[in-house]
Protein backbone atom coordinates (compact mmCIF):
# COMPACT_ATOMS: atom_id res chain seq x y z
CA UNK A 1 0.00 0.00 0.00
CA UNK A 2 1.29 3.65 -0.72
CA UNK A 3 -0.02 6.50 1.26
CA UNK A 4 1.90 9.28 -0.92
CA UNK A 5 -1.80 11.02 -1.74
CA UNK A 6 -2.92 10.80 1.55
CA UNK A 7 -0.40 12.15 3.56
CA UNK A 8 -1.10 16.13 3.46
CA UNK A 9 1.81 18.50 4.37
CA UNK A 10 3.43 16.45 1.47
CA UNK A 11 6.09 18.96 1.36
CA UNK A 12 7.63 18.49 4.48
CA UNK A 13 7.84 14.95 4.05
CA UNK A 14 9.43 15.39 0.78
CA UNK A 15 11.89 17.55 2.52
CA UNK A 16 12.61 15.06 4.88
CA UNK A 17 13.31 12.27 2.70
CA UNK A 18 15.84 14.58 0.44
CA UNK A 19 17.08 15.24 3.49
CA UNK A 20 17.68 11.77 4.68
CA UNK A 21 18.33 10.53 1.31
CA UNK A 22 21.95 13.27 1.35
CA UNK A 23 22.95 11.62 4.63
CA UNK A 24 21.99 8.55 3.91
CA UNK A 25 19.81 7.85 6.26
CA UNK A 26 16.79 5.52 6.32
CA UNK A 27 13.96 7.83 7.23
CA UNK A 28 9.82 7.23 7.93
CA UNK A 29 6.86 8.62 9.76
CA UNK A 30 5.66 6.34 11.83
CA UNK A 31 2.97 5.92 14.73
CA UNK A 32 -0.15 7.84 15.50
CA UNK A 33 -0.06 10.40 12.31
CA UNK A 34 -0.10 7.11 10.25
CA UNK A 35 -2.86 5.64 12.45
CA UNK A 36 -4.69 8.66 12.15
CA UNK A 37 -4.21 9.33 8.19
CA UNK A 38 -6.20 6.10 7.96
CA UNK A 39 -8.67 6.56 10.35
CA UNK A 40 -9.06 10.67 8.73
CA UNK A 41 -9.22 12.52 12.08
CA UNK A 42 -6.54 15.43 12.21
CA UNK A 43 -3.00 15.24 13.82
CA UNK A 44 -0.28 17.71 13.95
CA UNK A 45 2.28 15.77 15.67
CA UNK A 46 4.75 13.51 13.36
CA UNK A 47 7.36 11.43 14.89
CA UNK A 48 10.29 10.83 12.51
CA UNK A 49 12.05 7.63 13.05
CA UNK A 50 15.62 7.25 10.83
CA UNK A 51 17.97 4.18 10.83
CA UNK A 52 20.73 5.82 12.66
CA UNK A 53 21.17 9.58 14.33
CA UNK A 54 17.97 11.20 14.82
CA UNK A 55 19.37 14.19 15.97
CA UNK A 56 21.98 14.89 13.74
CA UNK A 57 18.96 14.59 10.49
CA UNK A 58 16.71 17.14 12.32
CA UNK A 59 19.57 19.92 12.45
CA UNK A 60 19.80 19.00 8.58
CA UNK A 61 16.17 19.38 8.15
CA UNK A 62 15.54 22.65 9.84
CA UNK A 63 18.85 24.05 8.45
CA UNK A 64 17.02 23.90 5.22
CA UNK A 65 13.96 25.02 5.92
CA UNK A 66 13.36 28.41 4.83
CA UNK A 67 12.81 29.87 8.29
CA UNK A 68 15.57 27.84 9.97
CA UNK A 69 13.38 26.95 12.73
CA UNK A 70 15.03 26.20 16.73
CA UNK A 71 16.04 22.64 17.35
CA UNK A 72 14.78 21.51 20.91
CA UNK A 73 17.43 18.33 21.71
CA UNK A 74 16.78 16.37 24.59
CA UNK A 75 19.90 14.46 24.86
CA UNK A 76 18.42 12.25 27.66
CA UNK A 77 15.79 10.78 25.02
CA UNK A 78 17.86 10.48 21.94
CA UNK A 79 15.39 13.16 20.36
CA UNK A 80 14.81 16.18 18.78
CA UNK A 81 12.29 18.26 17.90
CA UNK A 82 11.39 21.23 15.37
CA UNK A 83 8.40 23.66 15.98
CA UNK A 84 6.81 25.06 12.47
CA UNK A 85 3.79 26.88 13.06
CA UNK A 86 0.99 24.67 14.62
CA UNK A 87 2.95 21.51 14.17
CA UNK A 88 5.36 19.75 16.15
CA UNK A 89 8.03 17.27 14.12
CA UNK A 90 9.68 14.96 16.64
CA UNK A 91 13.06 13.22 15.23
CA UNK A 92 14.36 9.84 16.59
CA UNK A 93 16.78 6.83 15.62
CA UNK A 94 15.48 3.61 15.40
CA UNK A 95 15.92 1.87 19.15
CA UNK A 96 15.23 -1.70 21.12
CA UNK A 97 14.55 -1.22 24.69
CA UNK A 98 14.85 -3.50 27.70
CA UNK A 99 13.05 -3.09 31.21
CA UNK A 100 13.95 -3.57 34.48
CA UNK A 101 10.56 -4.69 37.13
CA UNK A 102 10.40 -2.07 39.52
CA UNK A 103 10.60 1.32 36.44
CA UNK A 104 8.96 2.28 33.35
CA UNK A 105 11.78 3.39 31.88
CA UNK A 106 14.12 1.38 29.33
CA UNK A 107 17.41 0.70 28.52
CA UNK A 108 17.41 2.20 25.10
CA UNK A 109 20.00 0.64 22.08
CA UNK A 110 20.23 1.39 18.21
CA UNK A 111 18.09 -1.10 16.64
CA UNK A 112 16.13 -2.05 13.26
CA UNK A 113 13.08 -0.07 11.70
CA UNK A 114 11.10 -3.63 12.97
CA UNK A 115 12.57 -3.44 16.86
CA UNK A 116 11.15 0.35 16.61
CA UNK A 117 8.07 -0.84 15.21
CA UNK A 118 7.91 -3.96 17.78
CA UNK A 119 8.71 -1.53 21.05
CA UNK A 120 5.84 0.46 20.31
CA UNK A 121 2.57 -0.41 22.56
CA UNK A 122 -0.30 -1.31 20.08
CA UNK A 123 -0.39 -2.68 16.35
CA UNK A 124 -2.14 0.23 14.93
CA UNK A 125 0.44 2.76 16.65
CA UNK A 126 3.24 0.43 14.54
CA UNK A 127 2.64 1.56 11.05
CA UNK A 128 5.02 3.05 9.14
CA UNK A 129 5.69 4.79 5.80
CA UNK A 130 8.95 5.32 3.85
CA UNK A 131 10.11 8.70 3.09
CA UNK A 132 13.25 8.10 0.97
CA UNK A 133 12.79 8.66 -2.68
CA UNK A 134 13.52 5.08 -3.71
CA UNK A 135 9.98 4.13 -1.87
CA UNK A 136 8.59 7.46 -0.49
CA UNK A 137 5.03 6.81 0.75
CA UNK A 138 5.08 3.39 0.68
CA UNK A 139 3.62 1.36 4.46
CA UNK A 140 5.63 -0.85 6.63
CA UNK A 141 2.91 -2.84 8.43
CA UNK A 142 4.70 -6.04 10.07
CA UNK A 143 1.75 -6.75 12.37
CA UNK A 144 -0.70 -6.10 10.56
CA UNK A 145 -2.30 -2.63 12.10
CA UNK A 146 -4.10 -1.34 9.22
CA UNK A 147 -6.46 -4.90 10.04
CA UNK A 148 -6.58 -4.03 13.45
CA UNK A 149 -7.91 -0.45 12.50
CA UNK A 150 -10.14 -1.74 10.20
CA UNK A 151 -11.37 -4.31 13.02
CA UNK A 152 -11.71 -1.63 15.58
CA UNK A 153 -9.33 -3.35 17.65
CA UNK A 154 -6.58 -2.69 20.41
CA UNK A 155 -4.17 -4.97 20.70
CA UNK A 156 0.07 -5.46 21.29
CA UNK A 157 2.13 -6.35 18.50
CA UNK A 158 3.76 -8.86 20.90
CA UNK A 159 3.12 -10.56 24.30
CA UNK A 160 0.82 -8.03 26.24
CA UNK A 161 2.27 -9.60 29.72
CA UNK A 162 5.49 -8.30 28.70
CA UNK A 163 4.21 -5.14 27.27
CA UNK A 164 2.15 -4.24 30.49
CA UNK A 165 5.00 -5.03 32.78
CA UNK A 166 7.39 -3.44 30.96
CA UNK A 167 5.75 -0.06 30.85
CA UNK A 168 1.96 0.25 32.89
CA UNK A 169 1.14 2.65 31.25
CA UNK A 170 0.17 0.95 28.27
CA UNK A 171 -2.69 -0.35 30.09
CA UNK A 172 -3.99 3.25 30.71
CA UNK A 173 -3.15 3.97 27.17
CA UNK A 174 -5.22 0.54 25.79
CA UNK A 175 -8.44 2.25 27.15
CA UNK A 176 -7.33 5.60 26.62
CA UNK A 177 -7.49 4.71 22.37
CA UNK A 178 -10.76 2.19 23.14
CA UNK A 179 -12.80 4.79 24.21
CA UNK A 180 -11.63 7.68 21.99
CA UNK A 181 -11.74 5.67 19.00
CA UNK A 182 -14.81 3.41 20.47
CA UNK A 183 -12.36 -0.19 19.61
CA UNK A 184 -12.65 -2.95 21.16
CA UNK A 185 -9.58 -4.65 23.47
CA UNK A 186 -8.98 -7.92 22.02
CA UNK A 187 -9.26 -10.80 24.13
CA UNK A 188 -5.68 -11.42 25.59
CA UNK A 189 -4.62 -7.78 25.29
CA UNK A 190 -7.72 -7.33 27.96
CA UNK A 191 -6.33 -10.36 30.16
CA UNK A 192 -2.42 -8.77 29.95
CA UNK A 193 -4.17 -5.85 31.28
CA UNK A 194 -6.26 -7.75 33.72
CA UNK A 195 -2.95 -9.56 34.42
CA UNK A 196 -1.08 -6.55 35.56
CA UNK A 197 -3.37 -4.19 36.82
CA UNK A 198 -0.78 -4.33 40.20
CA UNK A 199 2.28 -3.17 37.93
CA UNK A 200 0.47 0.62 38.09
CA UNK A 201 2.49 1.28 41.77
CA UNK A 202 5.33 1.79 39.49
CA UNK A 203 3.13 4.34 37.71
CA UNK A 204 3.67 7.94 38.71
CA UNK A 205 0.18 9.86 39.82
CA UNK A 206 0.79 12.44 37.06
CA UNK A 207 1.38 10.15 34.37
CA UNK A 208 -1.47 8.47 35.68
CA UNK A 209 -4.09 11.50 35.51
CA UNK A 210 -3.42 13.03 32.12
CA UNK A 211 -4.74 9.55 30.53
CA UNK A 212 -7.62 9.47 33.01
CA UNK A 213 -8.40 13.32 32.04
CA UNK A 214 -8.30 11.65 28.56
CA UNK A 215 -10.77 8.88 29.02
CA UNK A 216 -13.21 11.64 30.94
CA UNK A 217 -13.07 14.14 27.78
CA UNK A 218 -14.04 11.53 25.56
CA UNK A 219 -17.71 11.39 23.74
CA UNK A 220 -18.78 8.61 25.77
CA UNK A 221 -16.41 8.36 28.88
CA UNK A 222 -18.29 5.47 30.60
CA UNK A 223 -17.07 3.10 28.27
CA UNK A 224 -13.51 4.05 29.39
CA UNK A 225 -14.39 3.58 32.67
CA UNK A 226 -16.53 0.40 32.43
CA UNK A 227 -13.00 -0.58 30.97
CA UNK A 228 -10.87 0.59 34.05
CA UNK A 229 -13.33 -1.18 36.06
CA UNK A 230 -13.61 -4.78 34.73
CA UNK A 231 -10.05 -4.78 34.07
CA UNK A 232 -9.01 -4.01 37.56
CA UNK A 233 -7.36 -0.71 37.11
CA UNK A 234 -9.39 1.47 38.93
CA UNK A 235 -9.61 0.09 42.08
CA UNK A 236 -5.42 0.15 41.50
CA UNK A 237 -5.95 4.73 42.05
CA UNK A 238 -9.39 5.48 42.62
CA UNK A 239 -10.99 2.73 45.07
CA UNK A 240 -13.62 5.45 46.29
CA UNK A 241 -15.15 5.02 42.76
CA UNK A 242 -14.69 1.25 42.40
CA UNK A 243 -16.79 1.16 45.95
CA UNK A 244 -19.77 3.07 44.64
CA UNK A 245 -20.75 -0.62 42.92
CA UNK A 246 -23.03 -2.94 43.80
CA UNK A 247 -26.42 -3.40 45.60
CA UNK A 248 -27.67 -4.08 48.58
CA UNK A 249 -30.77 -5.58 49.33
CA UNK A 250 -33.02 -6.22 52.43
CA UNK A 251 -36.51 -7.75 52.04
CA UNK A 252 -38.14 -5.89 49.18
CA UNK A 253 -35.54 -2.97 49.61
CA UNK A 254 -32.59 -2.27 47.56
CA UNK A 255 -31.15 0.89 46.18
CA UNK A 256 -29.56 1.39 42.93
CA UNK A 257 -26.22 0.72 41.77
CA UNK A 258 -24.62 3.86 42.24
CA UNK A 259 -21.60 3.39 40.01
CA UNK A 260 -23.49 2.66 37.03
CA UNK A 261 -25.30 5.67 37.95
CA UNK A 262 -22.41 7.85 38.29
CA UNK A 263 -21.40 6.92 34.73
CA UNK A 264 -25.01 7.75 33.31
CA UNK A 265 -24.61 11.04 35.15
CA UNK A 266 -21.38 11.41 33.48
CA UNK A 267 -22.48 10.52 30.11
CA UNK A 268 -25.18 12.85 30.31
CA UNK A 269 -23.40 16.20 31.57
CA UNK A 270 -20.61 15.19 28.89
CA UNK A 271 -23.48 15.13 25.66
CA UNK A 272 -23.98 18.32 27.23
CA UNK A 273 -20.99 20.05 28.19
CA UNK A 274 -17.05 19.87 27.45
CA UNK A 275 -16.11 20.82 30.51
CA UNK A 276 -13.31 18.81 32.06
CA UNK A 277 -14.21 20.09 35.51
CA UNK A 278 -18.08 19.61 35.28
CA UNK A 279 -17.21 16.14 34.38
CA UNK A 280 -15.18 15.33 37.14
CA UNK A 281 -18.42 17.00 39.62
CA UNK A 282 -20.24 14.42 37.76
CA UNK A 283 -17.67 11.36 38.72
CA UNK A 284 -17.61 12.79 42.59
CA UNK A 285 -21.06 14.07 42.96
CA UNK A 286 -22.13 10.58 44.85
CA UNK A 287 -18.57 9.67 46.01
CA UNK A 288 -19.86 9.79 49.75
CA UNK A 289 -22.83 7.39 49.23
CA UNK A 290 -21.08 4.27 50.67
CA UNK A 291 -19.60 5.88 53.88
CA UNK A 292 -23.09 7.50 54.55
CA UNK A 293 -25.24 4.23 53.25
CA UNK A 294 -27.59 3.00 55.96
CA UNK A 295 -30.86 1.38 56.04
CA UNK A 296 -33.80 2.23 57.72
CA UNK A 297 -36.70 -0.22 58.31
CA UNK A 298 -39.54 2.39 57.26
CA UNK A 299 -37.97 4.06 54.01
CA UNK A 300 -35.31 1.53 53.18
CA UNK A 301 -31.63 2.31 52.12
CA UNK A 302 -30.61 5.79 52.83
CA UNK A 303 -27.25 8.50 52.01
CA UNK A 304 -28.48 11.30 54.51
CA UNK A 305 -25.54 13.50 53.97
CA UNK A 306 -23.49 12.63 51.36
CA UNK A 307 -23.22 15.51 49.80
CA UNK A 308 -21.85 17.38 52.60
CA UNK A 309 -19.31 14.18 52.95
CA UNK A 310 -18.64 14.06 49.49
CA UNK A 311 -17.69 17.92 49.22
CA UNK A 312 -14.99 17.12 52.43
CA UNK A 313 -13.85 14.21 50.51
CA UNK A 314 -13.04 16.26 46.93
CA UNK A 315 -9.58 17.59 48.30
CA UNK A 316 -7.95 14.60 49.41
CA UNK A 317 -9.09 12.74 46.18
CA UNK A 318 -7.70 15.57 44.21
CA UNK A 319 -4.31 15.60 46.27
CA UNK A 320 -3.73 11.43 46.02
CA UNK A 321 -5.05 11.86 41.83
CA UNK A 322 -2.26 14.95 41.49
CA UNK A 323 -5.04 16.98 40.65
CA UNK A 324 -5.06 20.97 41.01
CA UNK A 325 -5.81 21.77 44.37
CA UNK A 326 -6.76 25.66 43.14
CA UNK A 327 -9.95 26.99 42.33
CA UNK A 328 -11.01 23.82 39.50
CA UNK A 329 -10.87 21.43 42.90
CA UNK A 330 -12.87 24.43 44.96
CA UNK A 331 -15.21 24.34 42.14
CA UNK A 332 -15.65 20.68 42.30
CA UNK A 333 -15.91 20.36 45.62
CA UNK A 334 -19.24 23.48 45.45
CA UNK A 335 -20.95 21.25 43.06
CA UNK A 336 -20.70 18.22 45.11
CA UNK A 337 -21.78 19.99 48.19
CA UNK A 338 -24.72 22.11 46.31
CA UNK A 339 -26.30 19.19 43.81
CA UNK A 340 -28.95 18.20 45.91
CA UNK A 341 -30.34 22.20 46.46
CA UNK A 342 -32.00 22.82 43.09
CA UNK A 343 -34.50 20.24 44.08
CA UNK A 344 -35.86 20.97 47.28
CA UNK A 345 -36.44 24.47 45.50
CA UNK A 346 -39.45 22.74 43.42
CA UNK A 347 -42.10 23.16 46.40
CA UNK A 348 -44.64 25.98 45.67
CA UNK A 349 -44.15 27.18 49.68
CA UNK A 350 -40.16 27.83 49.24
CA UNK A 351 -39.57 31.53 50.01
CA UNK A 352 -37.67 33.83 47.77
CA UNK A 353 -34.75 33.49 50.52
CA UNK A 354 -33.74 30.02 49.69
CA UNK A 355 -33.63 30.81 46.01
CA UNK A 356 -31.76 34.12 47.09
CA UNK A 357 -28.98 31.10 49.65
CA UNK A 358 -28.30 28.89 46.03
CA UNK A 359 -27.92 31.89 43.99
CA UNK A 360 -25.52 33.47 46.43
CA UNK A 361 -23.49 29.79 47.28
CA UNK A 362 -23.37 28.74 43.96
CA UNK A 363 -22.42 32.43 42.58
CA UNK A 364 -21.19 31.98 38.84
CA UNK A 365 -21.32 28.44 38.29
CA UNK A 366 -25.26 28.01 39.33
CA UNK A 367 -25.85 27.49 35.71
CA UNK A 368 -23.47 24.14 35.67
CA UNK A 369 -25.17 23.72 39.04
CA UNK A 370 -28.22 23.09 37.22
CA UNK A 371 -26.59 21.39 34.62
CA UNK A 372 -25.53 18.72 37.16
CA UNK A 373 -29.00 18.36 38.40
CA UNK A 374 -30.53 17.51 35.10
CA UNK A 375 -28.09 14.77 33.95
CA UNK A 376 -28.46 13.52 37.95
CA UNK A 377 -32.12 12.21 36.43
CA UNK A 378 -31.66 8.60 35.30
CA UNK A 379 -34.81 6.30 36.01
CA UNK A 380 -35.64 4.40 33.03
CA UNK A 381 -39.29 5.51 33.95
CA UNK A 382 -39.81 8.37 31.13
CA UNK A 383 -42.76 9.54 32.49
CA UNK A 384 -40.20 10.37 35.87
CA UNK A 385 -37.42 11.56 33.90
CA UNK A 386 -39.85 14.29 32.41
CA UNK A 387 -41.31 15.19 35.44
CA UNK A 388 -38.40 15.87 37.16
CA UNK A 389 -36.92 17.67 34.58
CA UNK A 390 -40.22 19.71 34.29
CA UNK A 391 -39.33 20.09 38.09
CA UNK A 392 -36.03 21.91 37.13
CA UNK A 393 -37.64 24.07 34.35
CA UNK A 394 -39.42 25.41 37.05
CA UNK A 395 -36.82 25.96 39.34
CA UNK A 396 -34.78 27.99 37.23
CA UNK A 397 -37.33 30.60 36.22
CA UNK A 398 -37.17 30.89 40.38
CA UNK A 399 -33.59 31.34 40.09
CA UNK A 400 -34.23 33.62 36.92
CA UNK A 401 -36.62 35.87 38.82
CA UNK A 402 -34.80 36.15 41.88
CA UNK A 403 -32.23 36.88 40.41
CA UNK A 404 -33.24 39.83 38.03
CA UNK A 405 -35.00 41.55 41.09
CA UNK A 406 -32.13 41.03 43.98
CA UNK A 407 -29.03 40.58 42.38
CA UNK A 408 -27.18 37.89 44.37
CA UNK A 409 -25.48 35.61 42.04
CA UNK A 410 -21.93 37.71 42.87
CA UNK A 411 -23.32 38.79 45.59
CA UNK A 412 -20.66 41.99 47.34
CA UNK A 413 -21.62 43.31 50.26
CA UNK A 414 -22.54 47.45 49.46
CA UNK A 415 -20.68 48.01 52.72
CA UNK A 416 -16.82 46.75 53.14
CA UNK A 417 -15.40 45.94 56.34
CA UNK A 418 -12.76 49.13 55.56
CA UNK A 419 -15.82 51.21 55.65
CA UNK A 420 -17.16 49.83 58.59
CA UNK A 421 -13.84 50.49 60.47
CA UNK A 422 -13.23 53.90 58.92
CA UNK A 423 -17.01 55.50 60.24
CA UNK A 424 -17.06 54.02 63.71
CA UNK A 425 -12.97 54.22 64.05
CA UNK A 426 -12.74 50.42 64.45
CA UNK A 427 -9.37 48.17 63.82
CA UNK A 428 -10.26 44.64 62.57
CA UNK A 429 -11.87 42.86 65.13
CA UNK A 430 -14.87 40.40 65.47
CA UNK A 431 -17.04 43.12 65.60
CA UNK A 432 -16.46 43.90 61.94
CA UNK A 433 -17.17 40.69 60.90
CA UNK A 434 -20.37 40.36 62.70
CA UNK A 435 -21.42 43.93 61.21
CA UNK A 436 -20.71 42.32 57.67
CA UNK A 437 -22.42 39.08 58.27
CA UNK A 438 -25.56 40.58 59.87
CA UNK A 439 -26.04 42.70 56.77
CA UNK A 440 -25.29 39.99 54.08
CA UNK A 441 -27.90 37.71 55.78
CA UNK A 442 -30.56 40.76 56.30
CA UNK A 443 -30.33 41.03 52.06
CA UNK A 444 -30.39 37.08 51.51
CA UNK A 445 -33.18 36.98 54.25
CA UNK A 446 -35.81 39.61 52.32
CA UNK A 447 -35.08 41.97 55.04
CA UNK A 448 -33.66 44.80 53.22
CA UNK A 449 -32.80 45.64 49.44
CA UNK A 450 -29.55 44.69 48.02
CA UNK A 451 -28.16 48.49 48.11
CA UNK A 452 -25.64 51.01 49.97
CA UNK A 453 -28.40 52.96 51.47
CA UNK A 454 -30.68 50.12 53.01
CA UNK A 455 -27.73 48.56 53.88
CA UNK A 456 -26.28 51.65 55.63
CA UNK A 457 -29.19 52.26 57.67
CA UNK A 458 -28.92 48.79 58.96
CA UNK A 459 -25.39 49.30 59.69
CA UNK A 460 -26.26 52.03 61.97
CA UNK A 461 -28.92 50.25 63.55
CA UNK A 462 -27.00 47.56 64.48
CA UNK A 463 -24.09 49.24 65.48
CA UNK A 464 -26.67 51.00 68.09
CA UNK A 465 -27.69 47.51 69.46
CA UNK A 466 -23.60 47.02 70.15
CA UNK A 467 -23.05 50.29 71.79
CA UNK A 468 -20.77 51.51 69.00
CA UNK A 469 -20.80 54.96 67.39
CA UNK A 470 -20.01 56.57 64.46
CA UNK A 471 -16.61 58.97 64.58
CA UNK A 472 -17.29 60.40 61.13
Amino acid sequence: MNLTNSLGNIQTFEKVGEIADKLNLESYVVGGYVRDILLKRPSKDIDFVCIGDGIKLAKAVAESLDNKPPVSVFKNFGTAMIKMDDWELEFVGARKESYQTDSRKPKVEAGTLQEDQERRDFTINTLGVSLNAKNFGELLDPFDGVKDLKRKIIRTPTDPNITFSDDPLRMMRAVRFAAQLQFDIEASTFDGIINNAHRMSIISGERTIVELNKIIMTDKPSYGFKLLFVSGLLKEFFPEMVALQGVDSVGDKSHKDNFYHTLQVLDNVASRSNSLWLRWAAIMHDIAKPPTKRFNQKVGWTFHGHEDKGARMVPGIFRRLKLPMDERMKYVQKLVKLHLRPIALVNETVTDAAVRRLLFEAGDDVDDLMQLCRADVTSKNNNKVKKFLANFDRVELKLQEVESKDQVRNFQPPVSGDEIMVIFGLKPSRVVGDLKEEIKEAILEGHIQNNKNEALELMYKLAAKKGIVKTT
